[in-house]
């Protein structure tokens, strides 16, 4: 008996330079389009090994090259057929028509982006589509990354801001007018942006040559930076000294001199997205060290904090560590401020970013590594981390400009503070938080700080 349910995989032949463009200023044309090539194989595969448990046609619409040098590239054992359509909707549309045409009874469309996608989820979508109800497989930058339907649903993909955070809810909204009954599964990862790769590095499997692997006794410090050059000299000049050490510079788009400044220094410059979280992820998804330390870029680490650093992680019952927080700055009241923090993070082990946090690197990807928030990133990291073992605090601290607290006022600053954390832990959103953030911020200073990333 013919199948009667069919699996549509959008994929585009590896070509640098056509391929993971926006991986190309991470990774390079040819490095990101081996990526995307890797990500194809890996889709193929997983499909396959689905099709031998539930009969199903496997389909690939392709776009760049040709049949015969996909078939070449990924071997045989699926129909190669070319897309059509100006938009991805338009693509998808013309695939799935096809298929009912031919007398498919399900269609599932998947693309090549998401690693973690298994069996199971495909075995989940085709068990939820019947009549009027459809498959969703959201994603956590906000697309999705399988749509599954019994009926070409052309209406589904009209009106959507194709790769944007609002492509998930878009689709949703479009079903729900349509009179259609959504079945989401689980929330998985795409790889699209520099940040997602750490997904891959948490794979582990076949990306020899194409990032980075673990070197044992290798630490890398990350920094994160937007328009950092007038700070991050003193932190750079200090770290060119050390073996044993790689320096990352996570650059959110600075439009001054941080990665002219950071190069010279000999420090590895990471493009990346803006966004504290994202960037840390970033650099982290390049790095090769087995410890990863991530630093401001105007902090001062205390001296030896390499050995520091490792005594601590040699405990097996610590998890990860932060130094003690000084603010570079007389005032007595930060002298409040940096107490405060201290007995926090001692006896809360809820260390902030500017305390220079340290994991190993095989606990920081099993982690999922920062969310890729534009606040709360720091707090909500070592919430996760406590769950597996101990945040030590250093005896020794590390200096921290106290710009922050100058520009707005050491109670403003504290205050402010404060407020997003417990509106963090109420449930506001960290997108909110930011905007209230900035707003706030703005209209209490003249000179509206920066946060690094």
């Amino acid at each position: 008996m013919p199948a009667t349910d069919c699996i549509i995989i959008m994929a585009r032949y590896p070509s640098a330079g056509t391929a993971k463009t926006r991986l190309i200023p991470a990774l390079g044309a040819v490095k990101a389009a081996a990526l995307h090539e890797h990500l194809v194989r890996h889709t193929l595969q997983t499909m396959q090994r689905f099709q031998k448990t539930q009969p199903c046609e496997l389909r690939v619409h392709f776009a760049g090259g040709d049949a015969a040098s996909m078939h070449s590239l990924f071997g045989p054992g699926f129909s190669c057929l070319p897309q059509f359509g100006e938009s991805l909707g338009d693509r998808i549309v013309h695939a799935v028509n096809a298929a009912f045409q031919e007398g498919m009874r399900r269609v599932v469309v998947i693309g090549t982006d998401c690693p973690a996608l298994t069996e199971l989820h495909m075995q989940q979508a085709f068990d939820s589509l019947v009549p009027n109800v459809i498959a969703l497989g959201p994603a956590c930058d906000g697309g999705y990354y399988l749509v599954g339907m019994s009926a070409c649903r052309p209406e589904l993909f009209s009106d959507i801001s194709w790769g944007t955070d609002c492509v998930y809810q878009q689709t949703v909204a479009n079903a729900k007018r349509a009179g259609l009954t959504v079945r989401a599964l689980p929330v998985l990862s795409d790889i699209d942006h520099p940040e997602d790769l750490i997904q891959c590095r948490k794979a582990n499997d076949g990306m020899v040559g194409i990032l980075p692997s673990i070197s044992p006794s290798l630490l890398s410090v990350i920094i994160p930076t937007l328009n950092e050059e007038s700070m991050i000299g003193p932190l750079l000049e200090d770290l060119k000294r050390l073996d044993s050490i790689e320096v990352i510079v996570a650059d959110g788009g600075s439009v001054d001199r941080t990665r002219e400044v950071a190069t010279a220094a000999g420090a590895t410059v990471v493009m990346c997205n803006k966004g504290r979280g994202r960037q840390m992820n970033a650099g982290a998804a390049m790095a090769s060290g087995d410890v990863f330390l991530f630093v401001h870029a105007d902090a001062i680490l205390p001296e030896e904090f390499y050995k520091t650093v490792r005594d601590i992680l040699s405990d097996p019952g610590n998890a990860g560590g932060a130094f003690r927080l000084s603010l570079k700055d007389n005032q007595r009241l930060l002298r409040l401020v940096e107490f405060g923090a201290n007995l926090r993070s001692r006896w809360f082990q809820l260390p902030y970013g500017d305390q220079a946090i340290f994991v190993r690197a095989a606990t920081f990807f099993q982690m999922d590594g920062f969310r890729n928030w534009p606040l709360m990133e720091d707090y909500d990291f070592c919430q996760r981390l406590r769950s597996q073992g101990r945040i030590q605090l250093a005896s020794q601290a590390i200096q921290v400009s106290a710009r922050r607290w100058k520009q707005m006022g050491i109670i403003r600053t504290t205050l402010i503070n404060q407020l997003c954390v417990a509106g963090f832990r109420l449930g506001v959103s960290p997108e909110t938080l930011h905007r209230l953030y900035v707003r706030t911020r703005k209209s209490m200073s003249r000179t509206s700080p920066q946060r690094p990333g």
